[in-house]
């Protein structure tokens, strides 16, 4: 097994490139930190809780930016399935095979499970080398299938990978249930194979989120450390949380003009929100919508003053509740 590597405890910050494609700064507190080397310690799931738009996936990209790791997410659906992490049948092509074989004479070997076997996320992420090879075999009807992709200069499968689950509550309780023997004793057997998937010489990291829309199995939970996600509770705590996300992300803002007064707006329509029970409640992602915003219109329209172009983005992106009272749009 090779030599474990951690996050260092003077890692404050790690650049990425986050869900709108942009570049992004993950402000790495030293709970999140401590949390993932624990979980890189004792080779455990890390089951990270928190309300929509707190960060629990840019946490996961970070990580996986900062170990130099290659990174592979998966959101979990009504429709998932507990073995599409694993591995996924290519019926189509099966059905193909099937198609044009001779009805009389059927070659049996041609239409084998095993040969339409596709890895999933949870095979690539234990064993890197394992996947590839398989794939580099499997193929069907002049069609290969390929890795999960990566960028080759920032990252490097031999450093092993870090998988995303992400909103594992959206799943049925079989997905779960049904990861057990993967997630606690890093194997597991697909349907067809003569040999189980193992884990290779560096074993994965794989992070789960949840928004507590459904319970969890409490075996699945034994099998994960545990993070909490929480928006501060105190309106000064808030502002000082959101300035501090603002100002590493949007520096060419100023404090004083916008990323103070979007953060006072927000932390004013969050205490509304949530003292008439209007949910989502805005926070650090409609927070981050609203500079981007306010960036990009005043490249934009300079000569619009930028307190005129916060309160109209202020009304779709922090008050969203159809209930939430507006004035009439004036634009």
């Amino acid at each position: 097994m090779s030599k474990q590597a951690f996050i260092s405890t003077d890692c404050a910050s790690i650049r990425i490139t986050n869900d709108v494609g942009e570049d992004s700064r993950h402000i790495l507190e030293a709970e999140e930190r401590d949390a993932v080397n624990a979980a890189l310690a004792v080779n455990r799931p890390l089951l990270i809780w928190g309300e929509p738009g707190i960060g629990k996936s840019q946490l996961a990209k970070a990580v996986a930016q900062e170990l130099k790791r290659v990174f592979i997410p998966f959101v979990a659906d009504a429709h998932t399935e507990p073995r599409d992490l694993l591995w996924s049948l290519d019926a189509v092509a099966r059905l193909a095979e099937a198609q044009i074989q001779n009805p009389h004479c059927p070659d049996r070997d041609a239409v084998a499970v095993k040969k339409f076997i596709v890895p999933g996320v949870l095979w690539w992420a234990l064993n890197w080398q394992s996947a590839k090879d398989f794939v580099a075999q499997q193929t069907v009807g002049g069609c290969q299938h390929q890795p999960p992709a990566y960028d080759a200069s920032t990252c490097d499968p031999h450093n092993g990978v870090v998988v995303l689950i992400d909103e594992i509550d959206k799943a049925d309780s079989s997905v779960p249930n049904g990861l057990l023997e993967a997630l606690g004793s890093n194997r597991f057997h697909p349907q067809g194979l003569d040999k189980a998937v193992e884990s290779g010489k560096v074993r994965p990291l794989v992070i789960i989120t949840t928004n507590r829309e459904r319970s969890l199995p409490d075996a699945f939970m034994r099998r994960c450390l545990s993070l909490h996600l929480a928006f501060p509770e105190s309106e000064q705590a808030q502002f000082a949380f959101l300035v501090k996300r603002g100002k590493a992300n949007f520096p060419q803002l100023d404090v004083t003009t916008v990323l103070e007064p979007a953060a006072d707006m927000l932390v004013t329509d969050r205490a509304y929100a949530k003292a008439n029970h209007l949910h989502p409640l805005p926070g650090q992602a409609e927070y981050f919508d609203l500079l981007r915003g306010v960036h990009h219109l005043q490249q934009h329209n300079p000569d619009v003053a930028v307190a005129e172009v916060m309160a109209q983005l202020q009304r779709f992106t922090y008050q969203k509740h159809p209930d939430y009272p507006r004035v009439p749009y004036e634009a």
